[in-house]
C-alpha cells in the first residue's frame, strides 16, 4: 500500500520482499478470502500502550478510503459478520494482484527473495545490504520504510527484523507476545476439553477487562474460535477466563418455563435443544443431567446457572507464534510521530504495520491499520 500510494504521488519506491512472492499473509487471511477491512474500525479496537496513537492515521485514511480503493480495482466488499468486509466474488489472490499490478503500472519495483542483512544509517540517508540468489546487493536511499511485520507464523517468513533493528538504534520496545491465538488446557481438565474436540458453542468470553460474543471451538489441546482468539489478546498467563455458554438467554428462566410446561423433561433433553448432544453429555461431569427439571433442588439450579453462565477456564498457555494471527507489543509508539509515522530520533526512517505497538482485534482491523499506515508513510516520503 505504501508503494502504491507513493506511486500516485510520483515517488519512486523499491520494495525488498524476503519471500519468493509478495503478500504471503494476505493470501492466508480469512481462509484465503481476505477480510480486508472492518466497517466499525476506530481506535477502540486496538491494543497499544498509547491507545490514541492510531487516531491520526485513521483520520487520514478511513475505512471508506479502503472500500473506494478496492472498488476502483474491481473488488467489492461484502459484509460477513460484525462489520467484516470480504471481497464479494473474489479472494485474497485478487487483493494481492491489485497491489502488484498497480506497482507495476507506476514502475514501483518489488524485488522478491531479497533478504536484508544490514542497514547502515548515513549522514544523508541509508545504506541497505541484502542477499538475493546468493549475491550481495547494496542500495542507498534518502528515505527508508520498515514494514516487516511481527513474529507470527515464522514459516511464512515472519521475523523480528524490525524489532532487532529498532533495539540496535536504542528505540524502546513494548514487550511482545502472541495475540489472536488459540489457548491451551493442560492438567486435570485436559481430557475433558479434548473429548469435545470439534464442538463449537456460541458464547461470551470475558475477563475483568473486556467481553466478546462469538463462537468458541473446542480442540484436542484446548480452545480456539473467534471469541477465544479475541480474548487471548487481553489474557495474561495465570489468569482465568469466564465463558457464558448461553449469553443471550437465562438458563434459570428457561428451567422455570420448562417446569411449568413439562416438569418431567430431563435436564439433558432440555440442554440438547441448546447444545450438541456431545456437549450436553460432557456436562455430565458437572450437572445432574438425568434428573427431571421439576425435581431439581435450589442448590442444583444454582450449580446449573454457575456452570452455564460462569464457566471458568484457566488456560495453561497459548499456541505461540506459529498459530498466532498477530503480535501484541512492538516498537513503542512514543518513538514515532503519529501524524507521519516517522521515527522521532532518526529522520527519514519510517515504521508501519504490525512491527509497531498497535494490535487490532480479529476481523479486518489489522488490515485497516496496514493500509492506513502505508498511506500515511507514502504522503511523507
Amino acid at each position: 500500500m505504501c508503494a502504491v500510494q507513493a506511486g500516485y504521488l510520483g515517488k519512486k519506491v523499491i520494495v525488498l520482499e524476503k519471500n519468493e512472492k509478495p503478500g504471503a499473509k494476505i493470501l492466508i487471511s480469512g481462509g484465503g478470502r481476505c477480510n480486508f477491512t472492518n466497517q466499525f474500525t476506530s481506535a477502540e479496537q486496538f491494543i497499544s500502550a498509547n491507545p490514541h496513537f492510531v487516531k491520526s492515521a485513521f483520520t487520514q485514511w478511513t475505512v471508506d478510503d479502503t472500500i473506494s480503493f478496492f472498488e476502483t480495482y474491481g473488488i467489492q466488499g461484502k459484509e460477513k459478520t460484525l462489520g467484516q468486509l470480504f471481497p464479494d466474488d473474489k479472494n485474497a489472490k485478487d487483493v494481492v494482484q491489485v497491489f502488484t499490478s498497480v506497482c507495476e503500472d507506476f514502475g514501483q519495483e518489488i524485488r522478491c527473495s531479497a533478504d536484508v542483512k544490514d542497514i547502515e544509517i548515513l549522514p544523508a540517508g541509508f545504506k541497505v545490504t541484502y542477499e538475493k540468489n546468493g549475491k550481495t546487493v547494496v542500495l542507498a536511499s534518502e528515505k527508508l520504510v520498515i514494514a516487516t511485520g511481527g513474529l507470527p507464523i515464522p514459516k511464512m517468513g515472519a521475523t523480528d527484523f524490525a524489532l532487532r533493528f529498532a533495539r540496535k538504534q536504542g528505540l524502546k520496545i513494548i514487550e511482545t507476545a502472541p495475540a489472536l491465538v488459540p489457548l491451551t488446557i493442560t492438567g486435570k481438565d485436559e481430557e475433558w476439553f479434548a473429548r469435545l474436540s470439534g464442538n463449537s458453542v456460541f458464547c461470551e468470553a470475558s475477563n475483568n477487562e473486556i467481553a466478546f460474543e462469538e463462537n468458541i471451538l473446542f480442540t484436542h489441546w484446548g480452545l480456539s474460535g473467534p471469541a477465544i482468539l479475541q480474548i487471548s489478546s487481553f489474557w495474561r498467563r495465570g489468569e482465568t477466563i469466564n465463558l457464558n455458554l448461553l449469553p443471550q438467554q437465562n438458563i434459570v428462566a428457561l428451567l422455570d418455563e420448562e417446569r411449568k410446561t413439562n416438569g418431567k423433561t430431563l435436564l439433558s433433553t432440555m440442554l440438547n435443544r441448546i447444545y450438541t448432544r456431545k456437549f450436553t453429555d460432557a456436562l455430565d461431569k458437572f450437572l445432574p443431567l438425568n434428573k427431571p427439571v421439576a425435581a431439581l433442588t435450589k442448590g442444583e439450579i444454582d450449580l446449573i446457572e454457575q456452570t452455564i453462565h460462569h464457566f471458568k477456564v484457566k488456560p495453561a498457555g497459548d499456541k505461540g507464534y506459529d498459530k498466532a494471527e498477530v503480535m501484541r507489543g512492538g516498537i513503542d509508539t512514543n518513538e514515532i510521530s503519529s501524524k507521519t509515522l516517522e521515527c522521532k530520533k532518526i529522520p527519514n526512517l519510517f515504521f508501519g504495520g504490525e512491527c509497531l505497538d498497535v494490535t487490532g482485534w480479529l476481523g479486518g482491523y489489522n488490515f485497516q491499520w496496514a493500509w492506513a499506515s502505508g498511506f500515511v508513510i507514502a504522503q511523507n516520503l
